[in-house]
């Protein structure tokens, strides 16, 4: 018999499963490049455990950064927990280490792709509410100094009960 104190935890679970598409999406970069005209917009928290980064860049994005995985990148390999690779600032190679959880958004604007992890405050136990109105995560910034991709971003609220 079920236990009807406890609810299912949607919204972790999709969220488990949008970093699984990245995940599975990275692995395939990794192995065969970057298909095509594909590239990536990748903003995480430089805050969260985890993430590996060189000082003078955490000290530069103290919140969030954004990353373009597009004309050089080098070193992409990917593990369960995350991914590290050397990217390059003004002529500098960088070992970044980004784990999925740290990951805010995800951008393929080759074709209008994109997932955006809602922001809170619980950890990734603590069940969420459904009546919780949605906290959007912060604008994009990019280090290239390019504009924001455009493209369809898929929110999760979207599929919340009563949306």
């Amino acid at each position: 018999m079920s236990d009807t104190s406890s609810s299912i935890a949607y919204g972790r679970l999709m969220h488990q499963a949008m970093r699984g598409l990245i995940k599975t999406v990275l692995r395939d970069v990794a192995q065969h490049g970057l298909p095509g005209a594909h590239h990536f917009f990748i903003t995480f928290d430089t805050g969260a455990a985890g993430v590996s980064l060189a000082d003078w860049l955490r000290d530069r994005y103290p919140e969030e950064m954004t990353i373009v995985i597009q004309n050089w990148y080098d070193g992409l390999t990917v593990d369960e927990d995350g991914f590290s690779i050397i990217l390059n600032f003004g002529d500098n190679p960088e070992h970044l280490r980004i784990p999925y959880d740290a990951i805010r958004t995800f951008v393929d604007p080759s074709v209008e792709f994109g997932l955006r992890f809602e922001s809170t405050e619980a950890g990734p136990d603590t069940p969420e509410p459904e009546d919780e109105p949605p906290r959007p995560a912060k604008s994009m910034t990019d280090t290239a100094k390019t504009p924001p991709p455009q493209g369809e971003v898929v929110r999760l609220d979207t599929f919340r009960k009563g949306s």
